[in-house]
Formats: C-alpha cells, structure tokens, sequence
C-alpha cells in the first residue's frame, strides 16, 4: 500500500490468548479481518505477563499446563480504515480492550526493501 507514510492510527487490541471466535483463535479471526478489509498489516504479539479488567494475573510459568496469556493486535492505518473496522471487532470481542494513538509512519515498504543507490 504505497502512500502509508505520514500520520496514521496504531490501534492495540488486547485479548486473552485462549479467547476464541467461532471455533478459532481470536487473535487469528482478527488478523484476517483485518486483511479482508485491506488494513496495510497486522501483527500479533504474545506477552509473558498480564492483568486484565479482571484483575485476575496471567503468566507464563513453566508448570501451568493451560496457559491464557495477554495477546496484543497491532494495527496501523488512515483513521478512516481503521474507524471502518470497529464496529466489526467490538462484535467479535467479548472481553478485552482496544485503544487508538496517532502514528507517525517513517518508513512503509514490501520485501523489495530500500531503493538502489546510483
């Protein structure tokens, strides 16, 4: 998605990592939401330790056998895509919390990396 650079919106959805959506992991329903709808990318990043609106503890310990860890959807977009897709995912999220922060967007590119130097 050329032109990405320039002020955008990070949105952050925390969610618990055995939270699910019609069968599946929710983190996985939601990135591929997030690309049917043509956000530029999204990642998924799996923390160690957490609270929640619960105040309930979850971490990462070596003997617990069922682990839900915090689960963080970062997503950066115009302010329009990602407005669009809210709706959507406050219907598919049960507990959990979404938050939007300006971006400043330095660098976007594909795998094709930097430009050749003449």
């Amino acid at each position: 998605m050329p032109g990405l650079t320039g002020e955008r919106t990070l949105m952050r959805i925390h969610i618990g990592e055995r939270d699910k959506y019609h069968g599946k992991p929710l983190y996985e329903a939601i990135v591929l939401l997030l690309r049917e709808r043509g956000c530029a990318g999204a990642t998924v990043l799996r923390g160690i330790m957490g609270f929640g609106a619960t105040a309930g503890i979850h971490s990462e310990k070596v003997l617990r056998l069922s682990l839900d860890l915090p689960i963080v959807v970062e997503c950066v977009d115009t302010a329009d895509r990602i407005e669009a897709v809210l709706p959507e995912l406050d219907a598919m999220i049960g507990g959990g919390l979404i938050t939007l922060e300006r971006a400043n967007v330095v660098i976007h590119r594909g795998a094709e990396g930097p430009p050749e130097k003449a």
